[in-house]
């Protein structure tokens, strides 16, 4: 948010913060949500470069079209292991998972 917009916003009163802040997570949390969030994207990137359908991962994985849905938008219903298997299912390195785990999401 610009800084024009967020004074705007106290001046009438608004409290301005993020998600971390509203949901008062701990350092903990936030970090295992930007690990969820990073290794999805990746998942996702990873999987459209190689021109595969969700159907055709969620096969190679023994799963379904909408669990990889899921891995892609990060649910939190899906294990973190699951998140791994598919990033490696789709020719991902341990390598590429622990750059994928570096990233900042933004």
């Amino acid at each position: 948010m610009d800084a024009k917009k967020r004074k705007r916003l106290e001046a009438a009163g608004w409290s301005v913060g993020d998600a971390k802040d509203f949901l008062k997570l701990t350092p903990e949390e936030v970090a295992l949500i930007e690990m969820r969030l990073a290794l999805s994207q990746a998942l996702r990137e990873r999987r459209l470069e190689s021109g595969l359908t969700q159907m055709t991962l969620a096969k190679q994985l023994g799963s379904s079209q909408s669990r990889v849905a899921k891995l892609e938008a990060a649910d939190a219903s899906v294990s973190l292991e699951l998140l791994i298997r598919a990033l490696l299912a789709v020719g991902a390195s341990r390598r590429d998972v622990a750059h994928a785990l570096a990233r900042r999401i933004a």
